[in-house]
C-alpha cells in the first residue's frame, strides 16, 4: 500500500498558500480592513488551525499586525509613506556680469 502522506502534505501547503493569497488580496483591496480570526476563518472557509497558520505567516512576513483589540490589520493600514526627494535649486546665487 502506498503512503499518502506526501500528497496530504502537498495539499495542506497548497491550501495554506491559497489562503495566504486570498487574504493578501482582500487586505490590499480594502485598506483599513480589520478582522478577528473568526471572521478570517469564515471569509476563507477554512478550519481554525489552517486560519491561524495563515495569520501567523502574514504576521511573520510583516504584512499584517494584531491590534490591541485582537483584530488583524495591514501593518501599513493602507497608508503608503514615501519620502519626498529633495528639490534641486538651480538658481544661480552669484551675480553674473553682462558683456557690454
Amino acid at each position: 500500500m502506498e503512503n499518502s502522506r506526501p500528497d496530504l502534505f502537498v495539499s495542506k501547503v497548497s491550501l495554506v498558500q491559497d489562503v495566504l493569497n486570498r487574504l493578501r488580496a482582500e487586505y490590499l483591496e480594502m485598506p483599513g480592513m480589520r478582522l478577528k480570526p473568526e471572521q478570517v476563518q469564515r471569509l476563507c472557509g477554512v478550519e481554525r488551525t489552517m486560519c491561524q497558520l495563515a495569520l501567523d505567516s502574514l504576521l511573520e512576513s510583516k504584512f499584517l499586525c494584531v491590534k490591541s483589540d485582537g483584530h488583524y490589520a495591514r501593518l501599513t493600514d493602507g497608508t503608503i509613506h514615501r519620502s519626498h526627494p529633495a528639490k534641486a535649486d538651480f538658481r544661480n546665487n552669484t551675480s553674473s556680469k553682462k558683456a557690454s
